[in-house]
Order: C-alpha cells, then sequence, then structure tokens
C-alpha cells in the first residue's frame, strides 16, 4: 500500500511518525512510504528580485531541513520511503501530490492551532480533508 506522509518539522510530526512505528498492527508492514512537506513559497514579488536557481535553492535546502529526521527515523524503521517537496500553501500541495501519487490513505499529524479548530482539526488538516478524495488518519 502506497502511503502518504505529510511532514513539516514540528512535534506533531515525530508524534505521527513514532506512532506508526509503534502500532505497526494497525496498517502491518511492507508499504511504500512518501514523506513530503510543502516550503512556504515566496511571494511573487520578493521572487521576483531573485534568479530561478537560487530561488529553487533555497526552497530545496528549507525542505531538506524539515525532511532530514522523517527521512533518518523511516530508513531506521526500515520502511521503504522516498521523499518530495514543492513550494506552496501545505494544504493545496498535499491535496496535489494525492492526486498524481494516489495513495491509498494520507497519515498526518495535526496541529488544531486556533480556538474552534482545537476542537477538531488544524487548518492545514482541514484544508486537506476539504480538499482531498484519499481516506485520512489524522494523529494528535
Amino acid at each position: 500500500m502506497k502511503i502518504l506522509l505529510p511532514v513539516d518539522g514540528s512535534k506533531y510530526t515525530r508524534r505521527m511518525l513514532s506512532y506508526i512505528a509503534a502500532h505497526d498492527e494497525l496498517l502491518g508492514s511492507g508499504h511504500d512510504y512518501l514523506l513530503f512537506t510543502a516550503v512556504p513559497a515566496l511571494s511573487g514579488r520578493a521572487a521576483a528580485f531573485v534568479d530561478r536557481k537560487t530561488l529553487l535553492g533555497y526552497y530545496q535546502e528549507e525542505a531538506q531541513g524539515v525532511l532530514r529526521a522523517p527521512l533518518a527515523f523511516a530508513q531506521k524503521q526500515g520502511w521503504s520511503v522516498r521523499s518530495a517537496y514543492a513550494p506552496g500553501h501545505a494544504a493545496e500541495q498535499i491535496a496535489r501530490v494525492a492526486a498524481r501519487e494516489r495513495p491509498a490513505l494520507i497519515v498526518m499529524g495535526s496541529h488544531g492551532h486556533s480556538a474552534l479548530g482545537s476542537a477538531v482539526l488544524g487548518s492545514v488538516a482541514q484544508g486537506v480533508l476539504a480538499r482531498c478524495k484519499t481516506p485520512l488518519l489524522f494523529i494528535r
């Protein structure tokens, strides 16, 4: 089964990965995991002052900073894992990756920042839920 794991480098990402590792009976073994992070895109005005190579290098460096620890963790667990990133709004990019990759499941940590959002889900989690038809498992 192909499983999409959106990550952001937060304690919620670490909690989600630890949960999956500790509860292998939940998903079983032998899955293909895709770690994905969305890098906040620079505004059009700011990006206009930076050459394309520098901008792409910035996005790659930011993504690697987020993906490094989750990738090492997943490899240590013996998971079949690859990673990807894209600049843009997190919920939109996660939905795009889900549409392109067609995972059987998306597993993500949920922040629940706002007072109303804390009662249910964080804004990114709500955005992914609204945009995807893929089954989602939220870990809080």
